[in-house]
């Protein structure tokens, strides 16, 4: 289970495009080995709130903090590119759409960037390779090219790819949405897996028996703010708020079970 100890820290976050606020002051945190979901209707703004984490979607105001650095720092061009660089290094992401490199094979994929970003050489990320597709299943389909596999089979080399930076968090953007109803279940017993080694997950997602089943804490954004939160089964079971029940009776399979 989780400690006390806040390791994402979001803090006032506001995100407008032009005249569309789309993060309304949103504060929030994720303790170290604590997994969370972040439910709701389409456009509430959960992607954009994943995606600030790292500062893939720059906020218009607030802070997002990392184990006790500020992510989204105001500094010089030069500066923050080398601060967000080492900043993205710690934070592993997972996409909808798995962003393999088609020609490359799963091996090359998933070493580039420990090569690349840290600087370590070709048998260290060749081992960093066998370690994490191993983990996920997938050693056996190193030499594979992405047109070779199944979207689930992606999608695990996809998080392999994350995990071999050895990031501190695991950001997940609807990782499941995009697969084959039958190809869903492979990915997210990998995610499964991770919750039960106390990796530090956030997961933005639209399957309501897997936060149910594997989160801690669940968040039902709408409009832009955290309407709700609390442990799955006090959301699920017994919503406070109107809106959680509304969005609950269309979207939510184990809503009302005892």
């Amino acid at each position: 289970m989780a400690n006390s100890e806040k390791f994402v820290e979001i803090r006032h976050a506001r995100k407008s495009y032009g005249s569309l606020e789309v993060l309304k002051d949103i504060s929030l945190s994720v303790d170290r080995g604590e997994i969370v979901a972040i439910i709701g209707p389409s456009g509430s703004g959960k992607s954009t709130l994943l995606r600030a984490i790292n500062d893939l979607d720059s906020l218009s105001g607030g802070e997002v903090w990392l184990d006790g650095v500020q992510i989204n720092k105001t500094l010089g061009h030069r500066e923050y590119e080398k601060h967000i660089n080492a900043m993205r290094q710690q934070v592993g992401m997972v996409f909808q759409h798995f962003n393999l490199f088609p020609h490359m094979s799963v091996r090359d994929n998933v070493t580039m960037a420990p090569k690349l970003l840290k600087g370590i050489s070709d048998k260290e990320a060749e081992a960093l390779a066998i370690e994490q597709l191993n983990h996920v299943g997938m050693l056996e389909r190193i030499d594979y090219y992405p047109s070779q596999l199944s979207g689930g089979q992606k999608q695990r080399v996809a998080i392999a790819r994350a995990l071999a930076m050895k990031p501190k968090v695991m950001l997940f953007d609807e990782a499941t949405s995009a697969l084959d109803p039958e190809l869903v279940e492979e990915v997210n017993q990998v995610m499964k897996m991770l919750a039960e080694e106390h990796m530090t997950m956030v997961i933005v997602t639209h399957e309501m028996d897997f936060a149910a089943s594997v989160c801690d804490r669940v968040i039902f954004m709408d409009g832009g703010v955290v309407v709700e939160e609390g442990a799955p089964e006090q959301v699920f079971r017994n919503p406070k708020e109107e809106r959680t029940r509304a969005f609950l009776r269309k979207h939510l399979s184990v809503h009302g079970k005892g």
